[in-house]
């Protein structure tokens, strides 16, 4: 599946388990992670969604760190299985 159509499944996913998943740009930092999700209770996910098999940037395994170090989840998907893990964890 290509990342654009897992995105948008991703997305859907969130939505009806009653989040919202937005577009996160940072247009002065490189390496952000993709999606800012936003769960009810008020948590804030952070995800990286790539193509099958696609490892994670160097920078942005830096992001990644960094966003951890302040307390944040953060989140590489990069298949339909890893978004039904993601929906398992975070909203049951």
């Amino acid at each position: 599946m290509q990342e654009s159509s897992l995105e948008k499944t991703f997305r859907n996913q969130v939505q009806k388990n009653g989040g919202l998943a937005w577009k996160f740009i940072s247009p002065s930092k490189r390496g952000v992670p993709d999606r800012i999700v936003l769960v009810p209770g008020g948590q804030a996910i952070f995800v990286e969604m790539k193509a099958l098999g696609e490892p994670l940037e160097p920078l942005q395994k830096k992001r990644k760190t960094e966003l951890e170090a302040l307390g944040f989840q953060v989140y590489k998907i990069d298949s339909v299985d890893d978004i039904g893990q993601f929906i398992q964890e975070v909203f049951k």
